[in-house]
């Protein structure tokens, strides 16, 4: 163990950082700024394992780069930023940190649903500048959400998570677009609809929360097609990936008023937001925040250390993605 020598990417919680220095030899990234691709390929002949995070592009150039990485441990649960052919054409294991962060991500997305249902980011804006005039019957009103169809696209763990809140919590109905119906508990405890097909589900909910992973197969599924599918006044939410979405046709729905609003949480090129969405009110932007709170940003770190306690054995991995 003590020989295996990885490279953190970026700044982990102190207590994981403390940990894997207690059994590996870890080099870390210090200063906490994104690594170049030069830097990445190069550490791929230098350390034997690569833990990035999703601000890294491990791409089949970066994978290239040497001969000596065999796992490269994901602290996140997303990995479309990984090329995972050309890291398995290289014999490179690839991990990822699963199921820990349901909760504070499903928090996050409901977090969005209810800023963009009742204007708060339009509201404390405006409270900041100064242009508060005093309350008054018609001032930034928003949306109720008791009654109101929660349609989840994707259903795995986040999106029950955030249907459970949004239906025991706040009295909203739930479907869902799905590859197939949810088990059968779990549709029953949530009241669920199964709607196997995407434009009806969008056409029936005030509020589209996006759960499908990144990646080609869902690239710019909420297309300019499917946010004129979408209801007249409803809301879009999206902690997914940033890919999944076409923000010039959202952009453009919110500006018309087809949309009410929408709560990105992901974007296609993060750090940059796309320029469109920067000057439009009803939109609440964050800056990728769906795992962040402490206790579940140190159980990623402890995932992904799981992952290398168990590759540094010849075990098997707890959580292969290839």
């Amino acid at each position: 163990m003590d020989a295996l020598r990885i490279l953190i990417t970026r700044r982990w919680p102190v207590e994981v950082e403390r940990a894997m220095a207690a059994q590996f030899d870890v080099v870390l990234n210090e200063g906490d700024k994104p690594l170049s691709q030069a830097d990445l390929a190069a550490a791929m002949g230098e350390f034997d394992v690569l833990c990035p995070t999703v601000s890294d592009r491990i791409d089949a150039d970066v994978i290239g780069g040497g001969d000596r990485v065999k796992l490269i441990a994901n602290y996140g649960v997303g990995f479309d930023h990984i090329d995972l052919a050309a890291a398995k054409a290289k014999g490179i294991a690839v991990t990822n940190t699963p199921g820990v962060l349901t909760d504070a991500t499903a928090d996050i997305a409901m977090t969005l649903l209810l800023m963009a249902a009742r204007r708060a980011g339009e509201g404390e804006r405006e409270l900041r500048a100064g242009q508060w005039s005093g309350w008054r019957p018609t001032h930034l009103v928003g949306s109720a959400l008791k009654g109101k169809v929660l349609g989840c696209v994707g259903f795995g763990r986040i999106a029950q998570a955030t249907a459970r809140r949004a239906h025991h919590g706040f009295g909203m109905k739930v479907a869902y677009y799905a590859r197939r119906p949810a088990d059968e508990a779990v549709a029953q405890e949530l009241q669920a609809e199964f709607t196997p097909d995407l434009i009806n589900l969008l056409g029936k909910a005030d509020f589209v929360s996006l759960h499908v992973p990144g990646g080609a197969e869902t690239a710019s599924m909420i297309d300019a097609a499917a946010i004129a599918a979408m209801k007249p006044g409803s809301y879009l939410i999206n902690t997914a990936r940033g890919g999944v979405v076409d923000h010039a046709a959202l952009a453009a729905a919110l500006r018309s008023g087809h949309l009410a609003g929408a709560g990105l949480d992901v974007y296609p090129a993060e750090p940059q937001v796309p320029a469109e969405l920067l000057d439009i009110e009803n939109v609440v932007l964050l800056p990728h925040l769906g795992s962040a709170n402490s206790e579940t940003r140190i159980a990623m770190g402890m995932c992904a250390m799981a992952n290398v306690e168990e590759f540094a054995k010849g075990a098997e991995l707890p959580n292969p993605v290839t």
